[in-house]
């Protein structure tokens, strides 16, 4: 189960986070997981939202930089080492971690990764038996 991600390219001022964060609002699109990422010039904003090409169609009117890539979200319990098994299985299996994020609530988290082998990745862990979320799963949580 492959997620579509949006990577927007954002200039490293005041306010990029908050404008992206409106233009989207107002469309009836949720964020539903986001990382930020910055150097000195600029910023990479990478979200999973709710409706995807709307999403980009609206960001690129407004001249926004945006692309598409593909990640894959899990779900493990929120305690010690559940993670490092996920890696495990993961470096075990010559795939490299390009980035991830994650965000827990209570007993549960939820990871997602980006790897230099998307699919293989994903089979893996299915394989394995990690529970994978679909992007109406995580639209919902």
């Amino acid at each position: 189960m492959l997620i579509k991600q949006l990577s927007i390219f954002l200039e490293n001022r005041k306010g990029r986070f908050t404008e992206v964060a409106k233009i989207l609002g107002e469309a009836g699109i949720n964020m539903s997981a986001f990382t930020v990422s910055e150097n000195s010039d600029f910023g990479i904003l990478r979200l999973i939202v709710s409706d995807t090409d709307k999403a980009i169609e609206i960001l690129r009117n407004q001249k926004y930089a945006v692309s598409i890539t593909d990640v894959v979200c899990l779900h493990c319990p929120n305690e010690p080492g559940a993670l490092a098994k996920v890696m495990d299985i993961i470096t075990g299996a010559g795939i490299f971690v390009e980035y991830m994020y994650a965000f827990s609530q209570g007993d549960s988290a939820n990871v997602v990764i980006r790897t230099d082998d998307i699919n293989k990745c994903a089979e893996v862990l299915k394989q394995n038996k990690i529970e994978l979320i679909a992007a109406n799963e995580l639209y919902k949580l």
